[in-house]
């Protein structure tokens, strides 16, 4: 009887072996691949689709506060400007106070230049309580607003039903207005009185 070659024998036995462990290899392989993928997308995804705003609120009845909101994606600066002036029109959802008077809605809304031009309805003026601190915080909460989170805005120009002209009862609106953040509460000083 011949004595088969050993090594040969060996060669063949460990090969089905080699062969099945890479098979394994590369599916396992491809499942991390895939595994990888999904949870990236989504993330991915999601950066897209929302981004944060800021708008301002009465805080106080004197002052414009400040509460960040979750608005969905949008290509163009006019679109994006309508989702969070639609925000700020749905009035706060934190302890601040609506500034803008209900029932005011966006008539139409273009921006030119480095200015937003926004007409808005009647309710603006005819609902807003008297006196000049309501005007100017229900004023400052859209045009604040509006500069704050699109930095190519540097004014506002406000419209009641297409009058170019309109002055509320202290505050002249015939002209842009660029953003006034001294009209935010400054934060107490961390010193104390000695």
């Amino acid at each position: 009887m011949p004595a088969g070659n050993p090594r040969g024998r060996k060669i063949n036995h460990i090969f089905p072996f080699l062969l099945i462990a890479l098979i394994f290899a590369a599916i396992i392989w491809q499942k991390y691949e895939q595994s990888r993928r999904q949870t990236t997308i989504p993330q991915i995804m999601k950066q897209a689709v929302e981004k944060s705003a800021v708008l301002f609120f009465v805080e106080d009845g004197t002052h414009l506060g400040k509460e960040s909101r979750k608005i969905g994606h949008c290509a163009e600066t006019t679109d994006c400007l309508k989702d969070v002036l639609a925000e700020l029109l749905n009035g706060a959802i934190s302890d601040l106070d609506d500034a803008i008077p209900p029932g005011t809605i966006i008539n139409s809304l273009k921006i030119e230049k480095e200015t937003a031009f926004i007409d808005l309805s009647h309710h603006f003026k005819e609902e807003l309580p008297e006196g000049s601190s309501a005007e100017m915080l229900a004023v400052y909460s859209i045009v604040n607003t509006a500069c704050t989170n699109f930095p190519e805005i540097k004014k506002v120009k406000l419209d009641i039903e297409g009058n170019r002209n309109v002055v509320l009862g202290h505050l002249d609106l015939s002209l842009p207005l660029e953003p006034d953040y001294g009209l935010e509460r400054k934060p107490v000083s961390g010193h104390g009185d000695n």
